[in-house]
């Protein structure tokens, strides 16, 4: 629900349009470029560039290139450490293959492991 709430606010607070574009019948994207049509993958690539090299010019510690893929592969790796059910998980990320999901997408490492250990003997 807050979620939700959150997008209506974006489509609420966002430019008006003249004619609401529509596509494969979706309509009330969440962000239009200059030219009123949805962003794509390409707008928010250079969205990131801007805020990383911003970020980059007035920090003395530099930040490793991020791109819009990489909020995937941790979205993935969150949920996954959330306890989400993998297959749910496969869906939501549209993998055909669990094995994608869970082996190229999901990041986990020593940390994360010894945390599951711990809350295992927690419950013996």
């Amino acid at each position: 629900d807050e979620v939700y709430e959150c997008f209506e606010q974006i489509v609420k607070n966002r430019k008006k349009v003249r004619v609401e574009p529509i596509i494969d019948g979706y309509s009330r994207f969440l962000f239009l470029d200059k030219k009123d049509i949805p962003e794509v993958a390409l707008h928010w690539e250079r969205h990131f560039q801007w805020a990383l090299g911003k970020y980059n010019r007035t920090h003395e510690e530099q930040m490793p290139k991020i791109t819009p893929h990489v909020c995937r592969h941790t979205y993935c790796s969150n949920m996954a450490k959330a306890g989400m059910n993998p297959k749910a998980l496969q869906y939501l990320m549209g993998h055909s293959d669990i094995g994608v999901t869970l082996n190229v997408y999901t990041h986990l490492g020593l940390i994360d492991a010894k945390e599951e250990m711990n809350r295992i003997a927690k419950l013996a």
